[in-house]
């Protein structure tokens, strides 16, 4: 059974009342893999009843701060899951892509200080995203696409993703932040189930316009930009006018897939 939660709905602006940072959770067979971790991610997920100890994967589209603010979070709740409810990882390890490994080597150091640890007690294996297929188990299968939402570093190597989850013969875009929909193409591909778009840097009639003509069966809108907070009047327009089921997302729903 596949059931993909919104953690976090907002772009990256000043606090909205009642959204947090991008953060998506999907579960599959009872195992967790989160897409961005926006702040307070991690306290979205547990009062909504998501087993954070079942985690097996988190995938970083971008390290921009609404999208890796609620990592130390994380990481943090499973150490207190394992100490206080002597809870272990179902899988002994979490598997967290980020495009800049050296960001996570900081924030462990920041929980060991602020704990007073030595080590975690939880285990982290931690990587780079890579163009291609990045993970595959038993539940789901992840590859990853370049974004051009940030160019590559000075090594060359790419800073933004975009994701194709494949799950029970099911097909699931998470964008990331993209700099014009032609990023998504490639992506997208054939077609998806349900592409879960941003909003931040576009308006909402082009990715519509987009969906409609990349066959895609439901378009979701998350990380929305101020056209969707502000309830601006073509938003309600250019939904109206889309062929194909449309979602505003909001924290804590549960979206179908």
């Amino acid at each position: 059974m596949l059931r993909l939660k919104v953690l976090g709905s907002c772009s990256g602006t000043e606090p909205m009342p009642g959204r947090h940072h991008t953060s998506i959770v999907l579960t599959a067979n009872d195992r967790n893999y989160f897409f961005d971790a926006g702040e307070n991610c991690a306290h979205t997920a547990y009062i909504n009843g998501i087993d954070m100890m079942s985690t097996r994967a988190i995938f970083i589209s971008h390290v921009h701060f609404d999208h890796i603010g609620g990592l130390m979070g994380i990481f943090r709740t499973f150490r207190k899951l394992c100490v206080h409810y002597r809870s272990k990882l179902a899988d002994g390890e979490v598997k967290l892509f980020i495009p800049k490994p050296e960001l996570w080597v900081h924030l462990c150091e920041a929980l060991k200080l602020s704990e007073g640890l030595t080590e975690l007690p939880c285990g982290i294996s931690v990587d780079k995203p890579r163009i291609g297929q990045l993970y595959e188990d038993e539940n789901v299968k992840i590859t990853a696409f370049e974004s051009h939402h940030i160019p590559p570093d000075e090594n060359g190597d790419i800073q933004a993703f975009s994701f194709r989850i494949a799950a029970e013969a099911k097909a699931i875009v998470f964008s990331g932040d993209v700099r014009d929909m032609d990023d998504l193409i490639d992506t997208v591909g054939d077609g998806c189930d349900v592409l879960l778009c941003e909003t931040g840097h576009h308006k909402v009639a082009d990715v519509c316009d987009f969906a409609e003509s990349h066959n895609v069966k439901r378009l979701v809108f998350v990380h929305h930009g101020r056209e969707i907070l502000e309830e601006r009047p073509v938003v309600k327009e250019a939904i109206e006018k889309c062929k194909i089921p449309v979602v505003i997302s909001t924290d804590g729903m549960d979206i179908e897939v």
